[in-house]
């Protein structure tokens, strides 16, 4: 017996990287230099296995929450930087960079630093590659969401000068894939896939869908170094911190779902499309003018990373469904607590988290890292409920 285990435990991971060249996917060390992680295997595989159905309360899709319409929003400059970024790269990149519209790569994103990555990294693209690629993100963002992103790789950058290990961590670890041939009428869309940022992006005419997202960092803060001064994540915390404290006692019992912050406390991160998540905490219907209008603020601080015009539409949708919203925290509330807080509603999931460290300690939850989660429940992440209802109007188009 003692043979056979140590034969399986020869040749288990052997098998295992086989089993995923095979797969046609790449590993990340492969892709990045460094050094195979420890008996790993490829977690998309795991994450991937069941089919996509989406973020429910009880797990059935509420249907008729999501329709085939114009939003009056331009989407000629993503499209157009879209074309260029493509244009940009040399064949074999295309290779590993090009789609189809209804892949699976979609759901392979992970915001974690060691999993495989498909498509081109900032790493191997010339600085002319690099201008195309920020010119996409740019095309698609709001300022502050494109700060944003950049600043978490930045901070990706200071992470590896604090640990001294710039293989694993770097500002040019990110990668992008595009999903169909960008279009004015076919849907298509692209990702940013990375650790601590992780953005999905699915367009159909002029309506788009930018979720899952995910922004995190651990620092959340550059005390020194390259990229000393750069800051992230701190308004998401202060506002969602601000809504908790303009509750009364009795609104903040009922919004509280558990008093103890573990170190880790969302539920909606990498390979967790199909969660069933009860509505927890206080119904917004319960909260004032005032208090309302915070909640809304904190809301738009997510939103508003997609491009302004996108951002007021997927706004109007929440304004929408917010008598039916809730909010449910974990921690303090004191002024230099930690703490988790979620938004859920019928067409909107937003997870922000205070985490224990990973690469900077081993100890309880702490304000130097954060990660938050964005989500559109009812089937309609990566803009799926869009591309089903273009499917049956358009067969030919599978």
């Amino acid at each position: 017996m003692k043979s056979l285990r140590m034969i399986i435990s020869i040749l288990g991971p052997v098998l295992g990287m086989l089993v995923i060249t095979l797969a046609g996917v790449r590993p990340a060390y492969l892709q990045t230099g460094q050094t195979p992680p420890a008996q790993r295997l490829d977690p998309s595989i795991q994450g991937t296995a069941v089919a996509f159905k989406g973020i429910t309360t009880d797990g059935k899709v509420r249907e008729g929450l999501f329709k085939i319409k114009s939003t009056g929003v331009s989407t000629v400059a993503v499209r157009k930087a879209a074309d260029e970024f493509i244009a940009g790269l040399t064949a074999e990149q295309r290779g590993r960079t090009l789609f189809p519209v209804n892949d699976l790569e979609w759901r392979k994103w992970d915001n974690r630093h060691f999993p495989p990555r498909q498509g081109t990294g900032f790493k191997d693209m010339s600085e002319d590659q690099r201008k195309l690629a920020f010119g996409l993100l740019r095309a698609s963002l709001s300022v502050k969401g494109l700060e944003k992103t950049q600043n978490i790789m930045h901070l990706n950058g200071t992470l590896a000068e604090l640990t001294n290990n710039f293989t694993e961590y770097g500002e040019w670890l990110y990668w992008i894939t595009i999903m169909g041939k960008p279009s004015a009428t076919e849907p298509w869309g692209w990702q940013l896939d990375g650790h601590h940022v992780i953005i999905n992006y699915f367009v159909l005419g002029d309506q788009v869908v930018m979720t899952p997202g995910f922004m995190g960092s651990e620092p959340v803060r550059a005390e020194s170094g390259k990229f000393k001064g750069t800051v992230v994540l701190q308004d998401e915390q202060n506002k969602g911190l601000a809504l908790m404290n303009a509750l009364t006692p009795d609104q903040q019992a009922k919004a509280t779902i558990k008093s103890e912050k573990g170190r880790s406390n969302n539920l909606s991160e990498a390979y967790k499309d199909n969660i069933v998540l009860d509505y927890a905490g206080l119904r917004v219907s319960e909260l004032t003018p005032l208090q309302r209008k915070l909640l809304l603020s904190v809301v738009a601080e997510f939103v508003g990373n997609m491009d302004d015009g996108h951002a007021r539409v997927k706004m109007s949708d929440v304004e929408a469904h917010l008598n039916e919203t809730y909010f449910a925290w974990i921690g303090s509330a004191a002024l230099d607590g930690v703490f988790y807080y979620r938004i859920h509603s019928p067409v909107l999931l937003i997870e922000f988290d205070h985490q224990g460290p990973i690469a900077l300690g081993n100890s309880g939850p702490t304000r130097n890292h954060i990660h938050t989660v964005v989500r559109t429940p009812n089937g309609n992440d990566y803009g799926k409920d869009l591309l089903r209802l273009h499917y049956l109007q358009h067969p030919h188009g599978q």
